[in-house]
């Protein structure tokens, strides 16, 4: 396994989930996404990182993705005014020595009492998923083993089942192949080997699974056809000699 590589990553995830953890906190009824946005901004630089998104290509505006209630994945941060009740998203890549980590979670804000029980129960559900997938992770496993794991949880949670976005490898780059799905078949696809680094990222919605880039302007907040909401949750894996770690924890 690369050292080097596995050292970056595991420093790097600490702190990634260090500032999630501390987001968590800090979201609060009444915060702008603008506010949230510049927030994270310069907690990244306050704890050593680089913010991943800044390097894209086509450069996304802002350092977090933030997807409010009907968005899905990729919100871009707005003007818009949190309030008590409302489903968010947070998916956020940092770099840190050369190297990528990415993590994402779904909260309500101003507490899970604010929030309907279908909402809590969709969040709930997905991060079992995500844990379902996790513990599948070991050497010698497929990712269709990983993609069946996560399926499984989020069908027999009556949720649909987002296909067209999925989970992916992660290194020296922010996103490698080959990809990781959110469903599958056991035995089927890439058998993970030691030093391996992938993200796993169930996402799924209260309605159908359907879903469109928004016409916002920005060209990259995705939402749900039917205006159902949906649901991210992620976590960047290293497959050891033996098992996994995941390094995306604070």
């Amino acid at each position: 396994m690369d050292k080097q590589k596995i050292s970056a990553m595991r420093e790097g995830g600490k702190i990634l989930g260090g500032l999630l953890r501390d987001l968590k906190e800090y979201v609060k009824p009444g915060m702008s996404e603008k506010e949230i946005d510049a927030w994270v901004r310069a907690e990244v630089v306050k704890r050593g990182a680089i913010v991943a998104y800044d390097e894209l290509t086509e450069k996304f505006p802002g350092a977090i993705c933030i997807s409010v209630n009907e968005e899905l994945v990729h919100g871009a941060p707005s003007d818009y005014i949190l309030e008590a009740g409302d489903k968010v998203s947070f998916d956020m890549v940092i770099k840190y020595k050369g190297y990528y980590t990415d993590s994402a979670f779904t909260m309500i804000v101003g507490g899970d009492k604010a929030g309907s029980p279908a909402v809590r129960r969709m969040i709930s559900v997905t991060e079992s998923a995500l844990d379902a997938g996790i513990s599948e992770v070991r050497p010698g496993v497929h990712l269709g083993d990983i993609g069946a794991a996560v399926e499984k949880v989020l069908r027999q949670g009556k949720l649909g089942v987002i296909e067209n976005y999925v989970g992916h490898f992660i290194g020296k780059e922010m996103h490698m192949p080959p990809d990781v799905p959110n469903y599958g078949r056991k035995g089927h696809g890439y058998v993970l080997k030691p030093g391996d680094t992938l993200c796993i990222e169930p996402m799924s919605s209260l309605g159908k699974p359907t879903n469109h880039v928004a016409d916002d302007g920005s060209h990259w907040t995705v939402v749900m056809n039917d205006g159902s909401f949906g649901c991210h949750c992620e976590h960047t894996v290293l497959v050891t000699e033996d098992g996994r770690e995941v390094l995306t924890l604070p």
